[in-house]
């Protein structure tokens, strides 16, 4: 299969005898794809890493709206290949993809990871039955955050300030500069939203990546607690890498050890990357089919 220069290529070259090239290639190898693991195949990518700035380029509710144009008319006893590139993003739009996806195709599914799937990313990842990885795909921890503050860091801070402030009272008045930021209520936001991503994560493990499995409820726990531990992970952003989800105990199999499902995906991928960097897309949801919606930036003038 291609690699990235050679898909350019491909698509330089097709550009002159057609304006949707672009669209037309990556379809090709889609199709290719869904004709090597005979699964239904959906595309949810981002184009975060070529337009950062973009302000929906995360997941959201509306998202939802692909997944349900993407399923349309899909073989849905075929089951599901999810592939994901996407920096994360609302839990509760996660928590609605992850149970429409099941409902649609009864939990048989499968997550493909080609370069980085985060945050709320990782949640529905840990939402199929098992994940593909390769080398240089990461997960991330999924530790929530709201509008950008992380919520285990507010409720260490808080917590670390109850210490501080009865050993130290002469503390109080600098911690009373910090707490008194926190609008009414945001403490125990915090708090639910770290019980609802703690709790999603570890059902989905439980009943289904782990389903009928005698150790199900300890494993799925001990998986929670490494993607959610605020102190390890040390940042939001940091990535897990292949080696570090299979000794967690995710079911992670890695993509190298089928060399033409590699091939395919990492061209798949190819196609994505070069359609974000030569559009003005920054979001397509989109099955083997060619049924997609994709998302522009029209810059207004």
């Amino acid at each position: 299969m291609p690699t990235w220069d050679q898909v350019l290529n491909e698509i330089q070259k097709s550009a002159s005898q057609a304006a949707n090239s672009l669209n037309r290639i990556r379809h090709r190898y889609l199709k290719a794809l869904f004709k090597h693991t005979k699964r239904n195949v959906i595309a949810y990518y981002s184009g975060f890493l070529s337009k950062p700035h973009t302000l929906q380029n995360e997941l959201t509710h509306e998202d939802l709206n692909g997944f349900m144009q993407a399923v349309h008319k899909l073989d849905r006893e075929l089951g599901l290949d999810i592939i994901l590139h996407t920096p994360g993003g609302q839990v509760s739009a996660a928590l609605s993809v992850v149970n429409y996806i099941q409902e649609m195709f009864d939990s048989n599914i499968r997550a493909i990871v080609p370069q980085i799937a985060m945050s709320a990313g990782t949640m529905i990842a840990c939402s199929c039955n098992s994940i593909v990885m390769s080398k240089h795909s990461q997960l991330g921890p999924t530790d929530p955050h709201l509008k950008g503050i992380p919520a285990a860091g507010v409720k260490s801070e808080f917590l670390r300030a109850c210490d501080e402030v009865k050993e130290f009272p002469e503390r109080i008045p600098m911690w009373q500069q910090i707490i008194g930021q926190y609008r009414p209520t945001f403490l125990s936001q915090c708090e639910n939203a770290m019980a609802l991503s703690q709790s999603f994560v570890a059902e989905q493990l439980q009943n289904v990546m782990f389903e009928g499995e005698d150790n199900a409820k300890s494993r799925a726990q001990s998986i929670v607690d490494a993607l959610t531990d605020y102190t390890e992970n040390k940042g939001h952003d940091r990535p897990i890498h292949i080696k570090e989800c299979q000794d967690m105990g995710l079911k992670v199999v890695a993509l190298e050890d089928d060399d033409k499902l590699q091939d395919l995906v990492l061209t798949v991928h190819h196609c994505y990357m070069h359609s974000f960097m030569n559009t003005q897309s920054y979001k397509i949801i989109e099955n083997h089919l060619g049924h997609a919606i994709i998302k522009n930036d029209v810059k207004q003038n």
